[in-house]
């Protein structure tokens, strides 16, 4: 067994170059080889093209690879976090890559040719979340360990108080949309069906055929009804300039990569429909995609002579119109500026923290609408404002801690739902068929631009996952919940499936809707005790946010197991979503702050499921010694701080790799291990102050990457490992 080590993007690419030298030059004195991965964008990219590229330029499939090894009992893979690429994203690796002399070819927004359709078909296995549906092949188990815990509760994140006369609050549609359109059905028996739209004239197109279902399988379909979006967005402006606080969108843009681009132009449309008015034919001729957000449009109109024009509507919009919560108060970035800015999962919790407030303009904090158009999990916000209004301020010092078991395996739900998703053409029904006895399983009737999707949930996957619950229950005695509402027909079919489940294992666990088991988790929290959400697929993702937001002040100190169905394991690390920022203070200053406590969490996990599944005496030692090493690490506060010349991601990795060393020297299981590793120790200890002003010394000057989305390896590498005298001890360790 190998254990595989995933190459990606952003904050996490570049804190690799540093960690990943450690973890091989560690782990290789207990024989285990560890392999990379390249799953970035870039390489993403350049995997879809190979007949455009130089032989030298080209690069394998590394995901679809990875998609053979998760469905193998000997996958040991940690994950770090990648781009889930957005439109404007996948445009801007594009154009660095060509720059770098990749001759890949441009996004076609509106595809002319037959060549033109085939290369969009291969930028669509780039965009949104390509990389997690295909390696998640088992269900989530996601936690705090408790010596973060610990360590959170000793040093407490900075809370930012709520006021209980707050005007903050959360917005979703009463009618119209995916929750209120639902229809689902349990299929009986294995089956193929076909999904067809059929227009006011009868005229039958199949979207999607030979869709294999397998017995007990839910399926369900939905729409969001456009004209009730567009109003319910209006009705949202108008309340927030009523009330004088910020309008402000919460998606998924980049998960749902196909519907939440589509909501996200229509709230674009809606805020500027004067602007789409007045100028909306010169917006056509320009090719401006109002879903890919503002920043794409002002771009665009550069080019345009009614460029002053454009703008002087523009400027008198925002004067006029409610305020607009900003991304970059600064850079004047705008929540609608780009859809992958703003992702519901990290932005609602981060507005939660703060107070239940966002950003204006001038960089001032404020009452905010958060609207969410789909109630199906809008209403976990909803539960933590009131529960605030109620209770008052989080206190992350006595807070308990709620853990996760997500339902994930095989794209369940939603986030398989992206090939089964179709923008109405035209009024008309859209209908699912049984191609074996020709019966209509669901259907919709639809108006022009309704966006419909159809979703799938495989029994194996589901009884899996409600094991794993179980599982986790009785290993940690906390309270669990089943979050499942039986007001939605496709949850409605799966309580059904759970109660037959635990009456089967003599189990009793709660079944709350949604907001009703955030509001219990929030009231078990508060009382320092711990819980457990029990979770379909889109709450796993949301919760294994909102929860350590709120708890740790972050997402990226949890441990995140994936025991995946073939025997198998995924060790998932940290969270992306301020990369971005991190990225930018890097090149400017050359301080990264990145946390890897995530990776740390992966590695030590990863190393026990090695023993488990080889029985290598040394894989246990360096797990034992790799736990101690983090606890120390934790204890003696060695996290990167946010400002230059103070300890960085670099710094933090060498804390580790001292405090590993010195755990392996001290140990006494095995005698090599310790002879071998306690010079190495004793080396690095004597030399900490050095080791560590070298970090520093080579902090805060402007450093070159040689790239964004596809570093040059050498001046990443030189840019993460800049102590001479830490390699040099890291070199004797491989010697």
């Amino acid at each position: 067994m190998k254990i595989t080590y995933t190459l990606t993007d952003e904050s996490p690419a570049l804190a690799t170059y540093s960690f990943l030298p450690i973890v091989k030059a560690f782990l290789s004195k207990a024989g285990i080889d560890v392999e990379t991965s390249d799953i970035s964008l870039s390489a993403r990219v350049l995997a879809q093209f190979p007949d455009r590229l130089k032989p030298e330029q080209r690069l394998p499939d590394a995901l679809a690879s990875l998609g053979e090894l998760v469905n193998q009992a000997e996958a040991n893979l940690i994950k770090t976090p990648n781009i889930s690429a957005s439109i404007p994203q996948l445009k801007a690796t594009i154009k660095e890559l060509q720059e770098k002399g990749y001759n890949v070819p441009n996004f076609p927004d509106e595809p002319k040719t037959q060549e033109e359709q085939d290369i969009k078909q291969a930028y669509q296995k780039v965009l949104g979340s390509a990389v997690n549906p295909v390696l998640r092949q088992g269900n989530s188990d996601r936690r705090c360990t408790k010596a973060v815990k610990e360590y959170a509760k000793k040093n407490p994140y900075k809370v930012v108080s709520f006021d209980t006369n707050s005007k903050s609050r959360v917005a979703y549609m009463g009618e119209g949309d995916f929750f209120a359109n639902e229809q689902a059905v349990l299929i009986t028996e294995p089956t193929s069906v076909k999904i067809e739209f059929i227009d006011e004239n009868g005229k039958i197109q199949v979207l999607k055929s030979a869709l294999k279902l397998e017995q007990n399988e839910i399926l369900d379909a939905t729409f969001m009804d456009v004209e009730k979006l567009e109003e319910f967005y209006e009705e949202q402006i108008n309340y927030a300039k009523k009330e004088n606080i910020l309008f402000s969108l919460h998606l998924k843009a980049t998960m749902m990569k196909v519907s939440d681009p589509v909501i996200f132009g229509h709230a674009l449309q809606v805020y500027f429909k004067d602007l789409f008015a007045e100028f909306g034919d010169e917006f056509q001729k320009l090719g401006v995609n109002p879903n890919n957000g503002l920043s794409e449009l002002l771009s665009k109109i550069e080019s345009s002579s009614k460029k002053d024009a454009i703008l002087q509507k523009y400027r008198e919009i925002l004067a006029t119109r409610a305020p607009i919560s900003m991304v970059d108060s600064q850079k004047g970035i705008t929540n609608l500026h780009v859809p992958s800015d703003v992702i519901v999962d990290a932005s609602m919790p981060a507005m939660l923290k703060n107070g239940a407030r966002l950003w204006d303009k001038d960089g001032k904090e404020c009452d905010t609408n958060a609207c969410i158009p789909d109630k199906t999990y809008a209403t976990i916000y909803e539960a933590v404002i009131e529960d605030l209004h109620k209770n008052g301020t989080l206190d992350p010092r006595v807070l308990g801690s709620v853990s996760n078991v997500g339902l994930m395996a095989k794209k369940a739900q939603e986030y398989g739902s992206h090939d089964k998703t179709f923008i109405a053409p035209s009024n008309g029904v859209f209908r699912i068929v049984d191609e074996r006895t020709n019966s209509v399983l669901l259907e919709h009737k639809v108006r022009v631009g309704d966006i419909y999707r159809a979703n799938q949930v495989k029994y194996d996957a589901v009884l899996n996952w409600i094991d794993l619950g179980i599982q986790r229950a009785d290993i940690t005695g906390s309270k669990a919940i089943f979050w499942l509402d039986e007001k939605r027909p496709s949850n409605k079919i799966m309580i059904n499936l759970v109660k037959a489940r635990l009456q089967e294992c003599g189990k009793d666990i709660e079944i709350l809707a949604p907001k009703q088991a955030c509001l219990k988790s929030l009231e078990l929290i508060r009382a320092g005790k711990d819980a457990i959400s029990i979770t379909g697929n889109v709450l796993r993702d949301y919760l294994t946010d909102l929860f350590p937001i709120l708890e740790l002040g972050t997402s990226a100190k949890m441990l995140s197991v994936v025991p995946m169905l073939k025997g198998g394991a995924m060790f998932e690390t940290g969270a992306g979503g301020s990369a971005p920022k991190q990225v930018s203070q890097l090149i400017e200053e050359n301080h990264l702050r990145w946390d890897s406590l995530g990776e740390f969490l992966a590695l030590q996990a990863s190393l026990e499921f090695f023993v488990q599944k080889t029985g290598n005496t040394k894989a246990q030692i360096l797990a034992d010694c790799l736990d101690e090493a983090i606890a120390k690490w934790l204890d003696n506060n060695k996290a990167p701080s946010r400002k230059v010349k103070e300890d960085d991601n670099r710094t933090s990795h060498f804390y580790l790799a001292l405090y590993f060393a010195q755990a392996l020297g001290a140990q006494t299981k095995d005698k090599d291990l310790s002879a071998f590793f306690a010079p190495i120790a004793q080396d690095l200890n004597q030399n900490e102050s050095k080791i560590h002003q070298e970090f520093i010394d080579a902090q805060g000057v402007f450093v070159d990457l040689g790239g964004y989305y596809k570093f040059d390896d050498a001046k990443a590498q030189s840019v993460m490992c800049p102590s001479a005298t830490f390699n040099a001890i890291l070199a004797k360790i491989q010697a």
